[in-house]
């Protein structure tokens, strides 16, 4: 985002009328829903984190502890735990099972007694 003078821009009666509104202040005009970009799409920033995730997800496959990862990455044992969980949940085809067992009368919506 960058500054644009005003004066630079508007019409003279243009700029008359947003003085009358806001006099000598900075004002934000928001970009069109069409022209709005997702997050990352103007760097690499997105596909360098799912990078830097995959290897992540890829040492603790390997048997590194989130302790370890953390301090290594710089990150949050939360932070490296998301992620792990995220990975788990690729591996597994986007299902949400994370490995946890699971009733099997639960699963076809029977009540134990």
């Amino acid at each position: 985002m960058r500054y644009v003078n005003a004066q630079d821009i508007f019409p003279e009666d243009v700029l008359v009328l947003m003085q009358e509104y806001i006099d000598g202040a900075y004002i934000y005009v928001p970009r069109k829903a069409e022209n709005r970009k997702k997050w990352g799409a103007s760097t690499r920033t997105k596909a360098e984190t799912r990078e830097r995730n995959a290897q992540i997800y890829a040492q603790y496959k390997a048997g590194r502890t989130v302790q370890e990862l953390a301090a290594g990455h710089f990150l949050s044992d939360k932070s490296i735990e998301r992620i792990i969980t995220l990975g788990r949940k690729k591996d597994l085809g986007g299902k949400q099972d994370l490995g946890r067992k699971q009733d099997p009368d639960r699963k076809q919506g029977k009540v134990k007694d």
